[in-house]
Parts: C-alpha cells; structure tokens; sequence
C-alpha cells in the first residue's frame, strides 16, 4: 500500500511540473540550422530547376523563348550594321558552337549535368547535335546581308570533322572560317578566343556582331562592335 501511495505521489507531482511548462498551443514550432552548407542551394532542386527552365514548365522562365530572345536582338543589330557598312569593309559575324549554334542538353541531360570528358567526346564524335533554331535564324540572315560567318569554338581540331558533318547536317553551310583549339592546348578558352579574334581582325576583318553563351566567348580585347550572350545556366566556363 505504501507503495502504491508513493508511486501515485510521484505521477502527481511529475504532471504538476508539466503543467508548470510554457504550453505549445498557440507557438510555432521552431527550427535551427546555422550550418554555412545550409546556404548553398540544393543540387537536386537545382537541377530539377534546370531541367523544369529548359521545358518552359516552370516560373524561373522558357529557355527556348530566352534563345530566340537574344537570336533576335543579334538578327536586328546585323541588319541596322550591314545598312551602314563601309565600301570596303569586310563584316564578320563570329559564332561560338556549343550551346550557341548546337545544343548539348541531351548529352547533359544523359550525364545528370556532370561532365566527363571522355564521355563528351564520344557524343560530340556521333554528330548528331541538334541545332538552335534561333541561331539557324540569324545564319541564314547573315547569309542574305553578305555577312562573313566566322566559327570560333573551344572544340579541338582533332574535332574538326565531326563539327563539319554536324553542322552541315543541321543546316549551317557555307561558313568562311572555324576557328578550332589546338590539341592538348593548356590556354584558357578566353585567352585561346581572344587572340583568335585579334588575327580575325589582322587578316582584315571587321568584328561587327559575336555571339556566345559564355562569357568567355565574348570578352577580351578585342572585342566586337556588339555580343549577345545566350542564357546558359548548365555550366561555366572561364
């Protein structure tokens, strides 16, 4: 019985302290996390951000609609610059390949955007990269108005032939230049661009209009009279 008494005794006083306790009804539960990671985004939401950006299903935007965007902007200045042209000049529309004139996104979407090289360059052998159709725009335009169409890519040369028979196959014919990286080249794309561009001027060209989705496409002396950037929130490039 004395027992009994005491245990009963101790249930009473532990549910008199709980009731002493600051009740949760009416609070918010409340979390902690102060962890720096806690900052940086989620890789998989951004991924599926990424790939929700490029179907145009989301509120962050329609990368096709982004591309055209920008193909057009290019389409219009060529078309102001070619009315103003010199008697002698010699106009040079200077277009990047992946991700500008070709997509990669399948060969990205295959990889989950992760980039192996080796893996790369077996797609890029097959050839088979759709083109951008904004940009098919803007060379067929440059074609009309007499415009020299100079590639400059960070493809190696030893890439040449599968670039040839790919643009080829989506339409891009006729091209004056394409301007490749040396193999086993240890320059920055932008260096390698760069100076690329200063021998396409040495050799008489004016740089009227480049276009590029990064911004090493299209920065460093010299430059041309007007860029336009691509959205490209896939990769980086320095």
């Amino acid at each position: 019985m004395n027992r009994y008494r005491t245990l009963l005794a101790a249930a009473v006083m532990i549910a008199m302290g709980l009731s002493s306790l600051p009740g949760q009804q009416g609070r918010r539960p409340q979390f902690s996390s102060d962890a720096a990671a806690e900052r940086i985004p989620n890789l998989g939401e951004l991924k599926t951000e990424l790939k929700a950006y490029h179907d145009c299903t989301c509120r962050c935007g329609c990368y096709a609609h982004d591309l055209d965007a920008q193909a057009d902007r290019a389409i219009a200045f060529l078309r102001q610059r070619e009315a103003h042209r010199g008697a002698h000049e010699k106009l040079a529309l200077i277009l990047d390949i992946d991700d500008t004139t070709l997509s990669t996104y399948g060969e990205m979407l295959g990889a989950d955007f992760a980039y192996n090289e080796a893996t790369f360059d077996a797609w890029l052998e097959r050839a088979d990269a759709p083109a951008i159709p904004g940009t098919l725009r803007l060379y067929k335009e440059a074609q009309r108005l007499g415009v020299s169409i100079i590639f400059l890519t960070g493809r190696h040369e030893s890439q040449r032939g599968a670039t040839e028979r790919n643009l080829q196959a989506q339409g891009f014919e006729g091209w004056k230049l394409l301007v490749m990286r040396p193999d086993h080249s240890s320059q920055s794309i932008g260096g390698f661009k760069a100076v690329a561009r200063g021998q396409i001027v040495g050799a008489g060209y004016t740089l009227a209009l480049n276009v590029g989705d990064q911004w090493s496409d299209l920065k460093g002396k010299p430059e041309a009279e007007y860029s336009v950037k691509y959205p490209d929130p896939y990769y980086f490039i320095p």
